[in-house]
């Protein structure tokens, strides 16, 4: 065998379990990309980009047939929908109304087979372009974290849960402070509200 002591042709990451494979990949997709239909979604790495590549076209239907019917999709802020129109209509207001000039790029992706029909996959996720608000006229790059749980289907993989998580550098939880308000803060540092 080449390399990969499993047998599989892939070298061996450290920290890496045997059932778990990295894909590196950079992926930008612009609305003049082939057509989301057209993407094969024949493993579960192809769950990410398929997604990307309907975020930038800016097509919340094709962003939706990536899911099951009763499937559940939780936001960066908690917000939790129950099923693939729910997830539908709030793609298509965030598409028009947040992230119409944003371009979402993945990064690293990583597939944990759970059978050969079920895995978990995560993504770096980059998105650029969100719409001004409160004062901030240019929102800068946001880092997230993609869960999609995926499964196989007689149409190729599709996904039966997802969660997005923002990536906040330097902290390791979140608080409530004394207005309500959600705080990220670093308990490493001695003072919890400092961030360096």
């Amino acid at each position: 065998m080449p390399f990969g002591s499993d047998g599989s042709g892939e070298e061996p990451v450290p920290g890496i379990s045997a059932n778990m494979r990295i894909v590196l990949l950079d992926v930008t997709f612009r609305r003049e990309a082939a057509p989301v239909s057209q993407i094969p979604l024949d493993t579960p790495e192809s769950i990410p980009a398929a997604f990307a590549r309907a975020w930038n076209a800016r097509d919340p239907d094709a962003l939706a047939s990536l899911f099951d019917e009763d499937a559940d999709f939780v936001n960066v802020v908690g917000l939790w929908w129950r099923d693939r129109e729910a997830i539908r209509r709030a793609h298509a207001y965030g598409l028009t109304r947040i992230f119409h000039d944003s371009t979402l790029r993945v990064g690293a992706v990583t597939v944990k087979r759970m059978s050969d029909d079920i895995a978990v996959v995560h993504a770096r996720m980059h998105l650029d372009g969100q719409a001004p608000i409160a004062g901030i006229a240019h929102p800068g790059t946001r880092h997230t974290i993609f869960a999609f749980v995926v499964h196989r289907t007689a149409a190729g993989w599709r996904c039966a849960s997802a969660q997005n998580t923002d990536v906040v550098p330097g902290a390791e939880s979140n608080v409530i402070d004394g207005a309500g308000r959600l705080v990220a803060v670093d308990y490493r540092s001695g003072d919890p509200t400092r961030r360096d």
